[in-house]
């Protein structure tokens, strides 16, 4: 590695050498500027991320793709340096030997900043960063209200990984993906012969993260009996088993996420008030993609680049497959733009990603007509959540299985909207039904 360090000494800018296990061997001098000249041996990882989430960045720079880190910028208290890093593999007969690591630098509120897996350049967001790292520093309850695919479980992770709990275990679970009974032992764990099938004692996930943090997400699904359960965990930080009887005390951090409106489903019977005030002691907002302006090629071009590999590796993105990005709402947010890109990547060739490379119902988003268009049609009464799912519908031409993934939701999940926002319907004035667009994935 010794002549790896010396070849190293002529590179001009701001580059580091690091070896197979990404420590640093040797920088130059303007990378020494921008990190603080950290010593060599430290893990470069480490210098770039702190104590924020490791892995993503890690996993980067060991395959070669390019990657953005924030890091302290020295000799300016509270400042930050955004650092777009990019890994060139360096081998010897074959080996890896380690990697020339490239440094740009802008600051942290003119460019792109990524903490804790998540990426951005929109001012909503990095206000979101800000909260987190204070939030992180006690043991309040977060609750993180967002639209699907928006991300609420990497929020409620950073803020576990920026507490002192960090160490400690992160346990999640969908309160509207299991069945009342399965939920209560999957949250509270249950003795053995509490019901049929309970061979054995099981823990429960609020006693297997004992000292760390366990996030409910979808918390507004929760049955009423659970949620009355939940408060007592809350309230006396102790919990009773299915089928058990004495309680046992746990230290567990709560977040919790949803995408409704909590006071409206006080409102409406569904959610206890009290509980309310237990979980939404800290709210955290999730801004969605539609309201990150400039994130969406930002981010396209995240994920085109965490697709790298030996079949292709996209460098940019038309002008027009861009345009039809940036103009396409996103109802799916964050998660349906990475299927997006996945499915423009395995379609598509070349360097460039194209308009042609795009999903169809993407590509015939500006052709189809908006069911909010017609002032008293068919979405009268019906909330965002419920206008987004028709919205997704139509582009999917009706097919459940493709608006379920773009949503985030289960077909079941799905199918029980589907059915509210039927009971609401008053009148289609020409347009499609939700029936016929059902009929639609049949034929």
């Amino acid at each position: 590695m010794t002549a790896f360090a010396q070849a190293f000494e002529e590179v001009l800018g701001a580059a580091v050498a690091i070896d197979a296990q990404l420590r640093i061997v040797a920088m130059t001098p303007d990378a020494e500027a921008l990190l603080g000249a950290p010593r060599v041996g430290t893990p470069l990882v480490q210098v770039l991320c702190g104590q924020a989430e490791k892995r993503p960045v890690a996993e980067a720079l060991s395959r070669g793709a390019a990657v953005t880190a924030e890091v302290p910028r020295p000799g300016a208290e509270g400042e930050a340096l955004v650092l777009r890093v990019r890994t060139i593999p360096r081998r010897r007969g074959g080996a890896l030997v380690g990697h020339v690591v490239l440094l740009e630098a802008t600051t942290a509120a003119e460019g792109s900043i990524t903490r804790w897996g998540m990426t951005t350049a929109a001012p909503a967001m990095k206000a979101l960063f800000r909260q987190i790292e204070r939030v992180a520093r006690r043991d309040s309850t977060v609750l993180v209200r967002g639209e699907s695919g928006t991300g609420k479980e990497l929020v409620a992770r950073a803020v576990h990984d920026a507490s002192p709990r960090r160490e400690r275990p992160f346990r999640a679970v969908n309160c509207a993906a299991l069945p009342p009974q399965l939920l209560e032992s999957t949250l509270f764990g249950h003795v053995r012969g509490a019901f049929t099938g309970a061979v054995r004692d099981s823990l429960g996930l609020f006693r297997s993260a004992e000292g760390g943090t366990l996030f409910l997400d979808e918390i507004a699904e929760l049955p009423l009996p659970t949620q009355a359960k939940l408060l007592r965990v809350l309230q006396e930080r102790v919990v009773v088993p299915v089928g058990g009887h004495e309680p046992i005390a746990v230290d567990v951090r709560i977040a919790s996420a949803t995408h409704r409106a909590l006071r409206e489903e006080v409102r409406e019977g569904r959610f206890r008030e009290d509980l309310l005030y237990r979980v939404r002691v800290i709210p955290l907002r999730l801004p969605p993609l539609r309201e990150r302006v400039g994130d969406v090629k930002l981010l396209a071009m995240r994920f085109a680049e965490g697709l790298t590999d030996e079949t292709r590796r996209v460098t940019a993105i038309g002008d027009a497959a861009l345009g039809l990005l940036e103009r396409y709402d996103f109802p799916g947010n964050v998660r349906e733009l990475a299927n997006v890109i996945e499915y423009a990547f395995t379609m598509g060739e070349g360097p460039v990603l194209l308009e042609s490379d795009l999903p169809p119902e993407l590509r015939n988003a500006d052709r189809l007509e908006s069911v909010n268009v017609p002032e008293g049609g068919t979405t009268d009464g019906l909330d965002d959540q419920q206008r987004r799912l028709v919205r997704v519908l139509e582009r999917t031409g009706g097919h459940r299985g493709r608006a379920a993934a773009i949503l985030g939701l289960s077909r079941s999940t799905l199918w029980r909207r589907l059915k509210e926002i039927e009971s609401l319907r008053d009148g289609t004035r020409g347009e499609k039904t939700l029936g016929e667009l059902h009929a639609d994935e049949h034929r």
